[in-house]
Parts: C-alpha cells; sequence; structure tokens
C-alpha cells in the first residue's frame, strides 16, 4: 500500500499565532462608526479581588507597537504599554467587586464593570469591540463581541493590557493590607499558595464566597477538607 503523502502546511492555522492589528475598527469607520473603542476584562477566573474592566480608543497615527493579548506578554512589558497607552489613547477602568460578583455572578458583573468603562469613555464611543461572546447590555452605541479578540484587535488587545496591570497592582496593594494569602505572587488565583493561606487564616472580605470552595465553607463547613479549621 501506497504511503500518504503529508499535506504541505500541516496545521497552517494553529501554529500561526494571531496577531493584532487595526482592521476590525478601519471596518467600523468605513460604515461609518467613528470613534471605535475596544473593550476587555481582567479577572474572571481568580477567588478573590475584583474583575477589573477597561476601554480604549486608540488613535490610529500613535498606536504603541507591540500590542497584544496581555497573556502573550511578560509584566514587564505590559507596565511598558499600560504607560505608553495611557499617554496616548483614551481610556477609561472600571471595576466589580467581589460582593457584586457574589450578589450577581461573575459574567453579569463582568459585563457591568464593562459597560460602566465604555460609558465613562472622555469621548464617547461610536462603536465598540468587546472580547469574548458578549456585548455588554446597556450600552448607547452598537458593539460586536470578537473572539479570541485580544488577538485580533490592537484596541481590545490594549483594553487587556490597561485591565491585567490595573488588576495586579490593586491585588499588590491588597497584599499590604492582607498578607496572609500571597495576592502579590498570585493575584487571587486560587494556587496552592493561596489556598493554603485560606486554610490557615480564613477568608478575607476580598475573597469570592461564591466561588468553590470558597462556597463549599460557607454553604457546609463540616464537610470542606480543603479549608476546614
Amino acid at each position: 500500500m501506497k504511503p500518504r503523502t503529508p499535506p504541505d502546511s500541516p496545521l497552517l492555522f494553529d501554529t500561526v499565532p494571531l496577531v493584532p492589528d487595526f482592521r476590525l475598527e478601519l471596518k467600523a469607520r468605513k460604515a461609518g462608526h467613528w470613534p471605535v473603542a475596544g473593550a476587555d476584562e481582567a479577572g474572571r477566573g481568580p477567588l478573590a479581588g475584583p474583575v477589573v474592566a477597561a476601554a480604549v480608543i486608540l488613535d490610529p497615527r500613535r498606536i504603541p507597537e507591540g500590542l497584544n493579548d496581555s497573556k502573550q506578554l511578560s509584566a514587564q512589558r505590559r507596565e511598558e504599554l499600560f504607560v505608553q497607552i495611557l499617554a496616548t489613547a483614551t481610556v477609561s477602568i472600571a471595576s466589580s467587586s467581589s460582593t457584586r460578583i457574589d450578589e450577581t455572578d461573575i459574567r453579569k458583573a463582568s459585563l457591568d464593570a464593562m459597560r460602566r468603562a465604555i460609558c465613562s469613555l472622555a469621548i464617547p464611543a461610536s462603536y465598540v469591540l468587546t472580547d469574548g461572546l458578549d456585548v455588554p447590555p446597556g450600552l448607547d452605541c452598537p458593539g460586536q463581541a470578537v473572539v479570541k479578540g485580544d488577538a485580533r484587535s490592537v484596541s481590545i488587545a490594549a483594553a487587556s493590557i490597561v485591565a491585567k496591570v490595573t488588576r495586579d497592582r490593586m491585588m499588590a496593594r491588597a497584599h499590604k493590607v492582607f498578607p496572609d494569602y500571597g495576592f502579590a505572587a498570585h493575584v487571587g488565583y486560587g494556587t496552592a499558595q493561596h489556598r493554603a493561606g485560606i486554610e490557615r487564616h480564613g477568608p478575607c472580605s476580598l475573597h469570592r464566597m461564591s466561588f468553590r470552595p470558597l462556597r463549599k465553607v460557607e454553604d457546609d463547613p463540616e464537610t470542606d477538607e480543603l479549608l476546614s479549621e
């Protein structure tokens, strides 16, 4: 049996990383929408701290070089781009606290923070590009949800950087108030260090009690082996 010839470009679209550009913004401008804002959030997954959203309107003449999904950048590079974005773009930031997250849910709290960030822009956006599957309800302008948007749109990438750096700085300050959990190291994610801190000291006011395993403590502390005293 003749062996099969392998394809000349295997998994082409899986191996070539997405690089954000300005095409979605220009498409919206061509359709009569300007200015265009990108919006994203940081902190949906942690056990503690707020979820932070940012909205950014880039100046097409002064787009910082190297904008990308914040998760693809080093902490130092995010900090550098954060400064450049704030110096060249229109930026707005909003957050939803752990209390707000517990009262609603993380999706609603994230979308509400994103809505407030967009609506608080000093220059009103005519169109919004958001990362993920949802456009926040209650906006004064139309928008488009973009899957992997922080890897496709420089405006969304800029928003992801601003949200991530802002939240990291907030958690670093939280560490000074609540040093028992190591917030400066893991920014609230459920690492072994963080879980050990909860086990020893119990949750603090920044913890999301609606998240497992914290919800197990609140509902039935005797059955929670991880966080029992």
